[in-house]
């Protein structure tokens, strides 16, 4: 790796309009155009959790995204026209009967390069009476660089982290709709995920309020020290960082966690 390997992030911490799919293409496309006419053009752009339809559970058999075919078109063209990384959140997927709750990602030419179905669903809000789980890991490579992806209620499983720093990510995406009262538990996960396993964690929440939830934002990027170098507030931005990935190699070698674990122990 070069003496420095930089990445240009942009956050799109956006309001969903529950139950409406036209609507939020139509303001996520809005919102990334903005996003890309930066000064600082970005490498990657993430967006949120869910972000087609929000949390639209029982009538989610209708409103998902046919094997995720107009978001994978949606986002495609745009990545190969702007030249650009998308992490494209998540959405509501349709395989056959089941719907899952799934990120696509492409890279600057527009191919995919990843999809991950969220494996932990969150009883709270009763994710588990209508979506199904997923059951790979979400690995994949980014601009050369090992990354991993998970997705909100997935933070609250170190071991699920820990495998995929294991596996050699460095950065950790995050998309979510984490929502009051648990900012406390949000920041405070986000940042023992990337101090835990030496790696750059970026997360993007979901802002606003469907029936009686209000989500809070918050959408952070924290470098493997646990330093928040930018975070949201509970408005709709577009927040930006600049990570260095050689950091990680800095910091795993200073304080050498993945040398000293003794796992036959535990």
């Amino acid at each position: 790796m070069s003496e420095s390997q930089l990445l240009h992030i942009a956050l799109i911490q956006m309001d969903i309009t529950i139950g409406e799919p036209d609507t939020n293409f139509l303001h996520l496309e809005k919102l990334l155009e903005q996003a890309i006419q930066a000064e600082q053009k970005p490498d990657v752009i993430v967006f949120p959790e869910m972000w087609n339809t929000g949390y639209a559970l029982t009538e989610i058999q209708q409103l998902a995204d046919s094997n995720g075919e107009r978001t994978k078109a949606f986002l495609s063209k745009f990545a190969q026209k702007h030249q650009v990384n998308l992490i494209g959140g998540s959405i509501a997927d349709k395989r056959e009967d089941r719907v899952l709750n799934t990120i696509y990602a492409f890279d600057r030419e527009g191919t995919e390069i990843a999809e991950y179905s969220k494996i932990h669903l969150f009883r709270l809000m009763d994710e588990e009476k209508f979506l199904h789980s997923g059951d790979q890991l979400g690995r994949f490579e980014l601009e050369g660089v090992p990354a991993g992806a998970m997705i909100c209620y997935d933070i609250r499983f170190p071991e699920l982290a820990r495998k995929l720093a294991l596996d050699g990510a460095r950065i950790l995406f995050v998309p979510a709709e984490w929502p009051h009262p648990r900012l406390h538990h949000w920041r405070t996960l986000l940042m023992a995920r990337a101090i835990e396993n030496q790696m750059y964690v970026v997360s993007c929440n979901r802002v606003g309020t469907s029936g009686t939830t209000n989500f809070f934002g918050h959408s952070m990027v924290i470098d493997p020290w646990g330093e928040v170098l930018v975070e949201g507030d509970e408005q709709e931005a577009i927040l930006r960082a600049t990570i260095d990935l050689t950091e990680v190699v800095r910091v795993r070698a200073k304080i050498p966690v993945f040398e000293d674990r003794r796992p036959h122990l535990y």
